[in-house]
């Protein structure tokens, strides 16, 4: 099949591309599940965009640049803070429903969430993902010019000196471009070849990685993997940030408390098991934001507590303000809450810190390029120095539709050249039902090591103990994947152990402390912030 343009992922920033490329050409949305499972479909809080006249630009990148600890790109970060209102009112013409404000300048409400010194996160509720994702998948179903291809996996991408019995000279190598990609037909169990002009890495981030997640199953660092194979630089993976308020409760699996909580006034507080100090609101001892302090503070304040006392969780406690305000503003997280026995109106939530955001990933430009020629990035896959050693809450969904905007407008500036036909898929590998069951627990053991030794706190030695047994895992898989017919859980485990190496290999490459990073070995912070860079061997 070939297509002008190829987008691997159906969230915000694929989507987003998606839309502003389809008048003028083909695309093909390839999404490892329906449209809306990804994250940007989870998301809670808003976007952070300068909505206000008592806000401004300076004021949102100050903010930003705070949050990522003197490590984001002020160029980036102005790019993107400059484009933000355009990027809503793209949104807004386009029908989405957001929390209507009749006193508000713009005539919709504004709410604050932790690192911003101004209200200024748009929002739908306490949905706001799902209200765009809605949105924009209608949009994108109905238009002609866009292939959607739900419950299809990517595999790798198809690079011109890696074509079959094909023999490049070096100096043609150096100028590799990506001419699409394969993807398996979750269905059929086929594998499909896709040849486009370019091809946009949409993915998402890698939170499976890790055991506790607030990330949909989706969420397995495909495109950076991908990417990283093809010869693509990788950077800041070790900046994962951890959301503080993750749901505690057995039969809750990855339900993301949203910031916005605290941002209206919730009181994080010591449970029961806390003996004597149950009830403490303990964040004011950690930080003098106390509760709107950034999230990597914010976590690891909760973390300490947990582990200085023996806790299992904490609580989050909002029941102070009125029923009428939580439900109208918080209906989502009231209705899923009392599913499970808790009554936000009337007492605290149980929550955990756990695995919520990539802040590094491919290195791109601020139109999403690559180094690759053919090859983009977008989105929680890519790194384009705006989050710098932690995310600014809400900053995400704004990045995802302004670089797709402007990744859009540079694809669309480039002429049109005919593609070779591409080799296809060898199909001639073998099903081992044992083998399978092997890929099952090597899964379930990266992720409970790295959430051991690559988690909120880290050290050396756990690091380098990580670094060991992703290794023997690694080689392990290879084996699998040269031998063995391809299935989802052996592509996503594929991907998983490329993007924990990428992590451990950044952490272990930054002696200090910064952000996310905080290493009991190198607790001091060095004066001057520099981005880890990695780059593939040469292939």
């Amino acid at each position: 099949m070939k297509f002008d343009v190829a987008i691997v992922g159906s969230g915000l920033a694929g989507l987003s591309v998606a839309l502003h490329l389809a008048q003028s050409r083909t695309v093909a949305i390839i999404s490892k599940r329906a449209l809306q499972d990804g994250a940007s479909n989870w998301a809670q809080g808003g976007i952070a965009a300068v909505l206000d006249s008592g806000d401004s630009h300076d004021q949102h990148i100050e903010d930003t640049l705070v949050a990522g600890a003197e490590l984001c790109d002020e160029s980036a970060t102005r790019f993107i803070v400059e484009h933000g209102r355009e990027a809503i009112e793209w949104l807004i013409s386009q029908g989405v429903p957001f929390t209507r404000d009749a006193n508000a300048e713009l005539g919709f409400h504004l709410t604050r969430e932790g690192g911003h010194s101004q209200r200024r996160i748009i929002h739908a509720a306490d949905a706001t993902g799902h209200a765009v994702q809605m949105t924009l998948e209608e949009k994108v179903r109905s238009h002609p010019n866009i292939t959607l291809f739900e419950h299809h996996c990517a595999i790798d991408l198809i690079m011109s000196d890696k074509l079959r019995g094909k023999v490049e000279s070096k100096t043609a190598a150096a100028q590799a471009r990506c001419l699409g990609l394969y993807v398996q037909d979750e269905q059929s169990g086929k594998v499909l070849t896709f040849a486009a002009q370019h091809t946009v890495l949409a993915t998402g981030g890698a939170g499976k990685v890790y055991l506790y997640t607030t990330n949909p199953d989706t969420a397995s660092g495909d495109g950076i993997a991908m990417a990283w194979r093809a010869g693509c630089r990788v950077s800041n993976m070790e900046f994962i940030q951890f959301h503080p308020t993750c749901l505690y409760h057995p039969y809750a699996k990855s339900f993301l408390i949203t910031e916005a909580i605290r941002g209206e006034g919730g009181l994080l507080k010591l449970p029961p098991e806390a003996g004597v100090d149950a009830g403490t609101r303990f964040m004011p001892m950690h930080d003098q934001r106390a509760e709107l302090a950034p999230r990597d503070v914010v976590a690891r304040a909760i973390d300490f507590e947990m582990k200085k006392r023996g806790i299992d969780y904490v609580h989050l406690d909002i029941s102070h303000k009125p029923a009428a305000f939580l439900i109208e503003h918080f209906p989502t997280i009231y209705a899923r809450c009392l599913e499970l026995g808790i009554d936000i109106t009337t007492g605290p939530i149980p929550i955990v810190p756990a695995a919520h955001y990539t802040c590094g990933g491919v290195v791109t430009d601020l139109q999403g390029r690559t180094d690759l020629p053919g090859l983009y990035a977008v989105g929680e896959t890519a790194c384009t120095g705006l989050h710098g050693a932690n995310r600014l809450a809400s900053n995400s969904l704004l990045e995802c539709l302004v670089i797709g905007r402007a990744c859009a407008g540079d694809i669309e500036q480039r002429e049109l050249a005919p593609l070779p036909d591409l080799p296809d898929w060898d199909e001639s590998r073998v099903t081992n039902a044992d083998e399978e069951v092997v890929i099952a627990h090597n899964w379930d053991e990266l992720r409970r090591f790295m959430w051991n030794y690559v988690g909120i706190v880290r050290t050396t030695k756990r690091l380098e103990r990580a670094q060991h047994r992703i290794a023997l895992l690694k080689e392990e898989i290879d084996e699998y994947y040269r031998h063995f017919r391809i299935t989802h859980d052996l592509l996503e485990l594929r991907n998983l152990v490329d993007v924990a190496s990428l992590i451990v290999n950044s952490a272990l490459s930054r002696r200090e402390s910064r952000g996310l990073h905080f290493s009991r070995d190198y607790p001091d912070t060095l004066p001057k912030a520099m981005p880890s860079v990695l780059t593939p061997p040469r292939r």
